[in-house]
């Protein structure tokens, strides 16, 4: 199977390991992965600020970027999300780019989606010691429908003490520009995840999107909280010794 991975503008710049796990992980099941080098950003921020007009101009080089993949795969629910956006975007445009569009959101999976709903599998032969709990981010679980896949997949590692986050799908206050525009709101929310992650007594918080990672793991250093936050591509990536 051929799997085109997006790699996102924050793996890509803060998170590269990220992507190296994302490509071992598809590897080790039997995927043969490329990564077309002119892929770039989803247009998110500049879709969610209402400048649709020149998301589009972004969403264009994306699709002429993967045109050619069987599947496209994201370690980021939220930019897999943005890319099953592009159909509403050209919606009212010419129909040879609605049509292109329908295709790329028809082929594109987030990470723990495409193991899960499309290889069919939930058991990689991860084994990861440590006392975790587990962030589901709003645009993964709200806009790209994706609940259960992690769950499966982290029921699976060996050695892993797992327990539920409270609110586990309560935004953490990223929320892309919003963090920006609304900071002192932002804090709170994030503050109030914080919390959460102690009351669970977990030394490691999980999550499946940079950008909640990035927010989350920032306040937590901010504050001095002793807790390790990962991606779940670096935990499915742990083997067994």
């Amino acid at each position: 199977m051929k799997v085109s991975l997006f790699i996102t503008c924050l793996a890509d710049v803060f998170y590269p390991n990220v992507g190296k796990d994302v490509v071992e992980v598809l590897e080790r099941q039997g995927c043969t992965v490329d990564f077309p080098a002119s892929q770039t950003c989803c247009g998110q921020p500049a879709f969610n600020s209402g400048y649709h007009k020149e998301t589009k101009e972004v969403a264009k080089k994306m699709i002429r970027a993967f045109e050619h993949s069987e599947y496209v795969v994201a370690p980021s629910g939220s930019c897999a999300a943005m890319l099953h956006e592009y159909p509403h975007l050209f919606k009212d445009d010419s129909d040879v780019w609605l049509k292109r569009a329908e295709e790329l959101a028809a082929k594109t999976y987030e990470f723990t989606q495409f193991l899960v709903d499309v290889l069919g599998i939930e058991g990689v032969g991860a084994a990861c010691e440590a006392k975790a709990t587990f962030h589901s981010s709003c645009h993964m679980t709200r806009l790209l429908g994706v609940k259960d896949a992690p769950m499966k997949l982290l029921k699976q590692v060996e050695g892993l003490d797992y327990t539920e986050l409270p609110g586990r799908e309560t935004c953490c206050g990223f929320g892309g520009t919003f963090s920006v525009k609304m900071k002192p709101i932002s804090e709170q929310m994030v503050d109030e995840k914080i919390a959460h992650i102690e009351e669970t007594g977990s030394n490691v918080l999980i999550g499946a999107d940079c950008g909640c990672l990035m927010n989350i793991s920032g306040r937590l250093e901010r504050l001095g909280k002793p807790v390790q936050v990962k991606h779940i591509a670096e935990i499915l990536n742990q083997q067994k010794v």
